[in-house]
């Protein structure tokens, strides 16, 4: 399993607005320079940031993005999950009538229990503890 380009992004983006004083924003300009991310491709991920609501964006001379939590209080799965999407890992861990093994199948409790880690490991980890 391998996270995208995107979520990467995504998280160097939400690290960075965690290093912040509370109530300081940041531009997208700055953030882009500093994590080396494309400017064009960080207007995409802030737009889907901010619709999950992990962000808040200000337009105008005062304008910038800013976590709509505490960094306590968002955790690395919420960013993955609002770019990515669930984790799946097998798509019989979500649908186990895909498989047509799922009766009889050796792997299907071990994808599952890894899903579970996971999911348990990147949700306990908030911003706070990484920034």
């Amino acid at each position: 399993m391998q996270i995208t380009r995107q979520a990467d992004y995504a998280l160097r983006a939400v690290k960075y607005l965690a290093r912040l004083a509370p109530g300081e924003k940041a531009s997208t300009s700055a953030i882009a320079a500093d994590q080396c991310i494309p400017p064009s491709f960080l207007a995409k991920i802030i737009s889907q940031l901010s619709i999950a609501e992990l962000i808040h964006t200000a337009r105008g001379a005062h304008g910038g993005v800013f976590l709509s939590r505490t960094a306590a209080e968002i955790s690395i799965l919420d960013v993955v999950e609002a770019i990515d999407g669930p984790i799946i890992i097998n798509e019989c861990t979500t649908n186990p009538s895909a498989c047509s093994f799922s009766s009889d199948c050796a792997l299907h409790d071990l994808w599952c229990n890894i899903r579970s880690e996971l999911i348990t490991k990147l949700k306990k980890t908030t911003f706070s503890q990484i920034a």
